[in-house]
């Protein structure tokens, strides 16, 4: 569905200044933005893709992952086509790929807003997560979602390359409660290359986002051959425990997928070692995912009490109660 776009202003000429990412996409009349789903008509901007859902599932919310934020509830996940990165190692391209602007839409359905916040109610979710794609390129969706959703007792959660803007991160927050920002790399160039896109507004909206007080966790899909060097991984970990401490760092490992399918899965021993390196840094709380039986437990930073254990994506045990462990009665970072 074609919708008016929001974060944009008048440029010279008709064209448009783009101010949802850090692209900042200045677009000529008839032309359209870096994520094809943003088009410049005859001087206004507009979205081709509100309300138009490419996927829609109930999850477990720490399949985003989310490990610290309502551990063990259910979330509706939503998402539309498109994306702001190019990213040659995506594990979503099927549908992250698409591109209005040629006419692809991956048949999708429409789902009003109003109708996305019914659903979760009645699957008995306790949050709505934009996620599978990239959330910042279908904002003005999720941002009418997420209206609706807090008012109907709902949190809201992005799962997101956090190429956005400050403004656009400040416009969503009264309804945000949380973010998975997916820290692809540490190196500029990596980021130029196989992203299409920049490292700094990424540092930049993972640090505003918890000054605005967005619960965040992080993950980095550690890529044989492109991000996976002690120095690199030892450069997010302390990067992270610059911002807080307490930011969960989700270590993923890499299958061979869209362009990258000529590397090999990233070795197990890298990824230990890599969450080694965060734990080395500071951070209170590292996880190992996509390898069954790694990065299960959550413990307590001070004590080291057991306070959640999962299997896969479903929790077993969760025994922090009222946000402090039961051992030594310390707060335990996170929403509960």
């Amino acid at each position: 569905m074609i919708h008016e776009a929001m974060l944009w202003g008048p440029g010279e000429g008709k064209r448009t200044d783009c101010r949802l990412c850090a692209h900042r996409c200045n677009i000529a009349p008839g032309s359209w933005g870096v994520c094809g789903v943003r088009e410049n008509r005859a001087g206004a901007l507009v979205t081709h893709v509100y309300g138009e859902v490419i996927a829609a599932h109930v999850d477990p919310i720490e399949k985003k992952p989310f490990y610290h934020f309502l551990p063990g509830s259910s979330s509706f996940s939503i998402a539309t086509p498109g994306c702001n990165f190019r990213c040659g190692f995506c594990q979503n391209w099927q549908i992250s790929q698409l591109s209005a602007k040629d006419g692809e839409t991956g048949g999708g359905q429409k789902l009003a807003p109003a109708e996305a916040v019914r659903i979760a109610l009645d699957r008995g979710c306790r949050s709505i997560s934009y996620t599978y794609t990239e959330p910042t390129i279908f904002f003005e969706y999720a941002y009418d979602i997420a209206r609706l959703a807090k008012d109907a007792g709902l949190a809201n959660t992005f799962v997101t390359n956090g190429f956005m803007t400050p403004e656009a991160l400040e416009t969503i927050r009264p309804f945000l409660d949380a973010a998975n920002v997916d820290l692809k790399a540490f190196r500029e160039e990596t980021y130029k290359k196989v992203c299409k896109g920049r490292l700094q507004p990424v540092l930049d909206t993972i640090a505003l986002m918890r000054r605005l007080g967005v619960w965040v966790e992080v993950t980095t899909l550690v890529v044989p051959g492109m991000n996976d060097s002690e120095a690199e991984l030892g450069e997010i970990a302390r990067f992270l425990a610059g911002v807080d401490p307490a930011i969960p760092w989700h270590l993923s490992r890499f299958h061979p997928d869209y362009e990258f399918t000529k590397e090999k899965p990233t070795p197990v021993a890298a990824l230990d070692r890599a969450a080694e390196l965060g734990r080395q840094a500071g951070l209170q709380f590292v996880y190992v995912g996509n390898v069954a039986g790694k990065g299960d437990l959550t413990l307590c930073p001070n004590c080291g009490h057991r306070l959640i254990s999962r299997q896969g994506f479903w929790v077993e045990e969760n025994a922090v109660a009222g946000g402090r462990c039961p051992s030594c009665g310390k707060a335990v970072p996170g929403v509960y």
